[in-house]
């Protein structure tokens, strides 16, 4: 049976990290050549299954992480990410600084992919943790969380654009009833999670090389307003392609040119040149000592991309050995609401697959069929299978992966910390989308 297939490798790969301490990325890889055997793949298509995932998972990746954390690290050499992270605690004051992160991972994060919003932000965390000597999980977890809750609850995010095509629901919409979700969901968890006592027993470590380990004075650091441009403006120009691309239909030029530039891995690249030239030249800095900060960064971040695209190889051979179409098979049939389906669905391939690109286009193709004479609105069908891959992020998830390194876990406390707060939110995800659901039919919308 292909779930007990998943489940034997998950506890496999679990014990040779934590029991035989093997090294991530070998122990990934060791599991997707078992479990390709198992499922039947053929053994001379194996090495291409690897690299599909591997090539697949790190071409969405590299560029925006070692981008991102290029910026990141020429911020943090030059004082820029200690004033934005002193000016937060000035603004929000100490007491407050969780909701600090909250409030700033959602407004970035509604346009930006979890991968690009967490390396921008983080290294405003890792230098709030720094300077306040608070727990790493304490201040980057609620962030996480916030991002985790964005990416996945709403367009234009790849998940719920796609499956609001697949449906034929309006993207607008979407995010409206979406965002009553997402955000008093996302602000619950990201406030409770950290406080719980199992998270509260981690105390991690920040990574080294990923931040500046020096403290600056207040006419060392780079003016605000200079920091917080930097910061901004792959922000502005991401959001504003994506905005664009929602509100004006039609091609010309302009529209290309606005769709390129607001790509990720190109706002970065600007932001990266933009960065290297404010906190450069312009302050006195030789471009040895910038280029130094990126050396620096992509070191740190060799080992993460590694992991990364292991964890792609690994959700390449579960997709490629069939589960997917078993779970499809598996659940034809079933006599339940289109929107407990369609997110329970959802839920399953996650679980099996990881990709939670995967689960919402295959679930969304599933329950297709339900929609045109269930009565349901299309929009709320996106969000029930939206919100159900998020659930259950583990050992076979590539962001899985990313978050522990980043936060520097062990994969235990990695699944007790992130496998949990997503699946709480898809539970949570679940009950606004079903609260909506009976608002509109109390209103005879």
């Amino acid at each position: 049976m292909p779930l007990v297939v998943v489940g034997i490798s998950v506890a496999i790969l679990l014990f040779l990290m934590t029991k035989l301490k093997l090294n991530g990325f070998i122990a990934l890889l060791l599991v997707a050549v078992g479990v390709a055997l198992v499922q039947g793949v053929e053994m001379e298509k194996i090495p291409d299954v690897l690299g599909e995932g591997v090539g697949g998972q790190i071409g969405d990746t590299m560029l925006v992480v070692g981008l991102g954390a290029m910026v990141g690290r020429v911020m943090g050499d030059c004082g820029a990410a200690q004033r934005i992270a002193n000016t937060l605690i000035d603004t929000f004051g100490l007491r407050w600084v969780q909701v600090a992160m909250v409030v700033t991972a959602m407004l970035i994060g509604v346009t930006m992919f979890y991968e690009v919003a967490f390396v921008i932000i983080v290294p405003v965390a890792f230098t709030i943790v720094r300077v306040t000597r608070k727990n790493l999980l304490w201040v980057g977890l609620p962030m996480s969380i916030a991002l985790s809750t964005m990416h996945s609850f709403l367009p234009p995010h790849p998940g719920p654009t796609a499956v609001a095509s697949t449906f034929h629901a309006s993207v607008g919409l979407t995010l409206f009833y979406g965002l009553f979700i997402a955000i008093p969901a996302g602000a619950l968890i990201a406030l409770v999670w950290p406080r719980l006592p199992f998270v509260r027993r981690m105390d991690p470590e920040i990574p080294k090389g990923l931040v500046s380990e020096r403290t600056f004075t207040e006419e060392e650091m780079p003016g605000l307003g200079w920091s917080l441009s930097v910061a901004l403006v792959p922000v502005v120009l991401i959001a504003g392609a994506a905005v664009t691309d929602m509100a004006v239909s039609g091609s010309s030029p302009v529209l290309h040119f606005i769709t390129f530039i607001g790509s990720a891995p190109i706002a970065l690249l600007l932001t990266l040149l933009l960065a290297v030239w404010a906190f450069g030249p312009r302050i006195g800095r030789s471009l040895s000592e910038v280029s130094a900060s990126c050396n620096s960064a992509a070191q740190a971040m060799a080992m993460i991309l590694l992991v990364i695209g292991a964890g792609g190889a690994f959700k390449q051979v579960l997709v490629e050995g069939g589960i997917s179409d078993y779970i499809k098979d598996l659940t034809d049939g079933w006599s339940i609401s289109p929107i407990i389906l369609a997110w329970l669905i959802a839920v399953v391939l996650r679980v099996a697959l990881g990709s939670a690109t995967v689960a919402v286009v295959t679930a969304a193709g599933v329950v297709q069929p339900l929609l045109e004479n269930s009565g349901v609105h299309p929009e709320l069908m996106v969000l029930a299978v939206s919100c159900g891959s998020i659930a259950f992020s583990h050992v076979n998830d590539p962001g899985f992966w990313m978050f522990k390194e980043y936060f520097n876990l062990s994969v235990i406390d990695a699944i007790k910390a992130r496998t949990t707060y997503t699946t709480v939110l898809a539970v949570l995800g679940l009950g606004g989308v079903l609260a909506v659901e009976a608002a509109l039919e109390a209103l005879n919308v």
